[in-house]
């Protein structure tokens, strides 16, 4: 209860009921104010107390407090850009790029720019350089494409040839036919549920894929860029071996190497690569 100049007279807490009573109250005019937790604050009009006087103050009544809801709303492509940052991150055991997988299951969709920038930063990541180099030397060690022939040329050669093969076939099957076909390069954690079901999804998103306004169709970035990069694969492969079979032999190798690559990303633990973002919480 307030005086006429805004100075506290009296305070007190109702009862559960919401009754109250002020006795000894001195003569003069005053001001009701009632506060409770969730409503507004009432304020009663002015009322004079002259002396001995009992006085019920008519119609209190509470309404509920407003409230404020704060909503951001940023572009999709700003969201797309803060997940690509965290994917780039992302090692299998610290050292093995899994940039393209998404433990978020509603990651934003891809612009045409970030579906060729993340391309860029796989392909030419240190790690998959080595991969290269590797694969050259198992084949160079088992001769295989003989007409490239045998010491540190006959490497260079087949370095070469490896180099252009990853190059083309990530480029094709992560970016070019995922901008013209308007599909997700990515694939997309399961984690959860039996080990068949899981086994499935990570076999099957080497054939199924999301496209960029969330409907699942099949992979023909894949299988189109997979088929593309053994056509090209003829331009500077030795004679001998070119051919419709090297094409489909290349385009074979690549799938079985999405579906291998599919199946460890799913079933190595979780925690085994760096830098996955935190589940949400409702």
């Amino acid at each position: 209860m307030l005086a006429r100049d805004g100075t506290p007279a009296r305070g007190m807490e109702s009862a559960a009921n919401g009754e109250f009573n002020f006795i000894e109250v001195l003569p003069g005019p005053y001001v009701l104010m009632v506060n409770a937790k969730g409503f507004a604050v009432f304020t009663s009009g002015e009322f004079v107390l002259a002396a001995l006087q009992a006085y019920q103050i008519p119609n209190i009544s509470l309404s509920m407090a407003a409230t404020n809801m704060e909503v951001i709303v940023r572009p999709t492509e700003l969201i797309a850009a803060e997940q690509i940052r965290g994917e780039e991150k992302q090692r299998l055991v610290g050292v093995l790029p899994n940039f393209y997988t998404s433990y978020v299951p509603d990651a934003a969709p891809l612009t045409w720019k970030q579906k060729f920038a993340l391309a860029t930063r796989g392909t030419f990541d240190p790690v998959a350089l080595i991969g290269v180099g590797f694969a050259a030397g198992i084949e160079q060690a088992n001769n295989s494409f003989a007409g490239y022939g045998q010491g540190a040329a006959g490497y260079g050669k087949r370095f070469a040839a490896k180099f252009a093969d990853g190059r083309s076939s990530d480029y094709l099957t992560h970016a070019v036919f995922p901008t013209l076909l308007h599909q997700d390069p990515r694939y997309y954690y399961q984690g959860t549920g039996s080990v068949k079901s899981r086994l499935l999804h990570a076999i099957g998103s080497a054939f199924l894929t999301r496209s960029d306004s969330g409907r699942t169709e099949p992979n023909y970035s894949y299988v189109l860029g997979d088929m593309c990069s053994g056509a090209l694969s003829n331009l500077y492969y030795p004679a001998a071996n070119r051919g419709a079979h090297l094409v489909i032999t290349t385009a074979a190798v690549g799938l079985a190497g999405r579906v291998g690559g599919n199946i460890l990303r799913e079933f190595l633990p979780k925690d085994s690569t760096t830098n996955v973002p935190r589940e949400r919480t409702p």
